[in-house]
């Protein structure tokens, strides 16, 4: 799998930009559509002809409902039709098992599962469509004319596998008139390169360490053993799911497309709401514009309101994965907004800042231990010993080895999760001296050439998004 990922790499990337480049204005989106089709078929060829089909039905849906724009009778149905297909594919593909083996389990049937396989980025696929459908429907955007520029959105591989959501509106433009320069090439691709040093050379090392804490192979369990656990997986999951966004982001850039900010330093949150401002913005948006407002929002009665955030928050976590714990990991995080909402807002305005961030990390680590076992003896287990109610000593041999061995890595990434490196090279980047350029330059390539070494000599190279 890491010999493939890298030819991939290698490879498809370098001579898909090229042909782009030197492919007419008119030709760019059948590079992209040819690329993007490929990329699927590495992934899994049987399930390109259902992405062929959804996009013709969204297409011809589009045009229906622009046509019979002043018929709501109509064009609700025809945006009706989209949204339940597209709902529909997911839920067979993602959820089946989840439904089927929940049902099994109320007339006590053991062991019943069917072999599905997820298709890659179905969920994010399927809420671009869904996005697309209800933005016609709702008149704030028109429908795409041309099938060709559509079926380049809804197949734009980039950002298919973890993110950012994209929206229609975002790239309605660029799909017309693609703006390519060398400041977008250079920018895209120095953007892709600290997405892949994110992901390669911090998530994967400190993910390293999770999987053997969480799996029972890091030696005798401790208190401390457990939060240095939690707190690898902390840093994993940002790193590994930010840095996949800015792949997205910066081969976008390459290829003149514009995509929304996915993460904008969460873990600096002063609050479990500042984090969700600043945590998978798209998703949040989305679940926000589709979910949360055609619901009644907060206009309406409190008890109405609180109904609102908690189905919202239990479809955010559904979304994740098809299993109870993420259910549980959403209404985990419904509860404590409605509580920061309704009672703590003004007190937590009057503590110090730096009490207002150990108050978020700590409820966002313990979030990420519910997110990460799907199994509720395994989730009651772990929480249990990080908070001392498992008799377990509070540190060990193996512990203070693990402590001293990622120590380092630890404060490097908490360096690197706020926006201090950022600034840094925004402001070398703004230097016009020529010896800067190359320094940047220089330094951004060795950073590349970093990871293709550690690719090409680790085992250890997780896809945490297979679910989605």
């Amino acid at each position: 799998m890491v010999f493939s990922s890298i030819t991939f790499l290698f490879y498809f990337i370098p001579a898909l930009i090229v042909l782009y480049y030197i492919a007419p204005q008119k030709l760019k989106n059948l590079v992209m559509i040819i690329g993007s089709f490929m990329f699927y078929a590495w992934g899994e060829i049987r399930f390109l002809p259902i992405m062929f089909a959804l996009s013709i039905e969204d297409y011809i849906c589009g045009r229906l409902m622009e046509k019979h724009r002043n018929n709501k009778s109509r064009r609700r149905l025809y945006m009706l039709i989209s949204v339940l297909s597209n709902l529909g594919v997911l839920i067979f593909f993602k959820y089946t098992n989840f439904f089927v083996g929940n049902f099994a389990a109320l007339f006590g049937i053991k062991d019943v599962a069917i072999n599905i396989i997820l298709p890659i980025g179905v969920s994010f696929n399927s809420f671009q469509s869904i996005s697309y459908a209800i933005d016609v429907y709702r008149g704030t955007t028109h429908c795409e004319k041309s099938y060709y520029h559509y079926l380049a959105y809804t197949t734009l591989f980039p950002q298919i596998i973890a993110g950012p959501i994209v929206r229609y509106v975002t790239v309605e433009e660029d799909l017309d008139d693609h703006q390519l320069t060398m400041d977008s090439l250079s920018l895209g691709m120095r953007r892709f390169i600290i997405g892949l040093a994110k992901k390669v050379l911090i998530a994967n090392n400190v993910g390293l360490l999770w999987s053997n804490i969480s799996e029972g192979t890091a030696g005798e369990p401790s208190v401390l053993l457990y939060w240095l656990g939690i707190t690898a997986y902390t840093f994993q999951i940002y790193f590994d799911f930010s840095g996949y966004s800015d792949m997205a982001i910066g081969l976008a850039r390459v290829f003149g497309f514009t995509f929304d900010e996915n993460f904008n330093y969460p873990y600096i949150s002063k609050s479990i709401t500042e984090f969700w401002r600043r945590w998978h913005i798209t998703l949040s948006a989305w679940f926000r514009d589709y979910v949360y407002i055609p619901l009644g929002g907060n206009r309406c009665s409190k008890g109405r309101h609180l109904l609102n955030l908690l189905i919202v928050w239990a479809l955010t976590g559904f979304w994740h994965g098809a299993s109870w714990n993420f259910v549980l990991w959403g209404l985990y995080f419904a509860v404590i907004l409605i509580i920061e909402k309704y009672l703590l807002a003004r007190f937590l305005d009057r503590l110090p800042a730096f009490l207002r961030h150990v108050y978020t990390m700590f409820l966002v680590m313990v979030s990420w231990v519910i997110f990460y076992f799907e199994d509720m003896k395994a989730l009651g287990s772990y929480l249990l010993g990080m908070f001392g109610f498992s008799k377990l000593p509070f540190a060990n041999s193996e512990a203070v080895y693990y402590l001293l061995g990622y120590g380092i890595i630890f404060v490097l990434a908490a360096y690197f999760s706020t926006p201090s490196l950022k600034k840094i090279i925004d402001r070398t980047e703004n230097t016009a001296k020529t010896s800067t350029m190359v320094f940047t330059s220089v330094a951004y390539m060795l950073v590349f050439w970093a990871c293709v070494a550690y690719l090409v000599n680790s085992t250890y190279n997780p896809f945490l998004y297979f679910r989605f």
